[in-house]
C-alpha cells in the first residue's frame, strides 16, 4: 500500500491527547489502521506525552476520581487509542466495521446518482460521518465546504484538483477548496467522509435536493 497523504501534526497530536471528537477520531483511527508510518508517529507522540506527564507535579483530585474513571471506561463504546488491524478477508478497517456492524457485504447503500452512501451513527453531534461509494470513472458534484472535511480512501482511488488519493490516503479539506472528486476508471472508490458542516454544491439542482439526500 503506497500511502502518500498522511495525517497532519495537529490532528495526530490532538488524537494522541484525546482532544478530538468522535467523528474526527473515527477518520484518524481508520487512517492509522492502514498507515504504519502514522502509527509510528502516534507512538512517538504518546511516548512524548507520557514523559511530560511524569514531570508534572501531582495534584489532589476529587475523592471519587477512581470511580469516575471506571465509569468512563465502561461507557466508552470504542477504543480509539490503539487501531486494530483488519483481517485479510476484510475490506474495511476497524473501528469502522464495528460502527457499521460488518464489512462491505452487509451494507445497504442509498443511491445518490454517481455515488452511494451510508450514514454512520456516532455519539458526536458536531460531525456527520458517512461511507461513500463513487462509481468507477464517475464524478461527484463539484462542491466547496462549509467547514472541515476529512476523507479517508478505503478501497479504489479518486483524483481531484489537489491530487490523486488511493487506499489509506487522507484528504483534509476546508472552505478554501472547491473540487470535484472523480473515481479512477479501474474500480469503484469507497471512502469514509467526516464533515462538520453541510457541503456547498455549485449546482443549484443538487442544492435543492441536498436536504433530502442528507449531504
Amino acid at each position: 500500500m503506497n500511502i502518500r497523504h498522511h495525517l497532519n501534526d495537529d490532528l495526530l497530536l490532538d488524537y494522541a491527547a484525546g482532544r478530538l471528537s468522535e467523528g474526527w477520531s473515527l477518520a484518524v483511527a481508520c487512517h492509522l489502521a492502514m498507515c504504519p508510518q502514522c502509527r509510528e508517529q502516534l507512538a512517538l507522540a504518546e511516548a512524548t506525552a507520557g514523559v511530560m506527564l511524569e514531570e508534572l507535579a501531582p495534584v489532589d483530585g476529587p475523592d471519587d476520581s477512581w470511580e469516575q474513571l471506571k465509569a468512563r471506561l465502561v461507557m466508552a463504546p470504542h477504543d480509539s487509542a490503539t487501531p486494530i488491524r483488519r483481517p485479510a478477508s476484510a475490506t474495511l478497517p476497524e473501528p469502522l466495521r464495528s460502527y457499521l456492524g460488518g464489512d462491505l457485504d452487509t451494507i445497504k447503500w442509498r443511491n445518490l446518482g454517481n455515488a452511494k452512501q451510508v450514514l454512520i451513527k456516532t455519539g458526536d453531534p458536531t460531525t456527520q460521518a458517512r461511507l461513500l461509494c463513487i462509481a468507477a470513472g464517475k464524478p461527484v458534484p463539484e462542491h466547496s465546504h462549509g467547514g472541515r472535511e476529512l476523507t479517508v480512501v478505503l478501497k479504489g482511488s479518486f483524483h481531484d484538483e489537489v491530487d490523486r488519493f488511493g487506499p489509506g490516503d487522507i484528504e483534509d479539506a476546508d472552505g478554501s477548496l472547491t473540487h470535484q472528486p472523480v473515481a479512477d476508471e479501474h474500480e469503484d472508490c469507497i471512502c469514509l467522509a467526516i464533515t462538520d458542516a453541510p457541503l456547498k454544491f455549485s449546482s443549484r439542482l443538487v442544492r435543492l435536493v441536498q436536504p433530502i439526500l442528507g449531504i
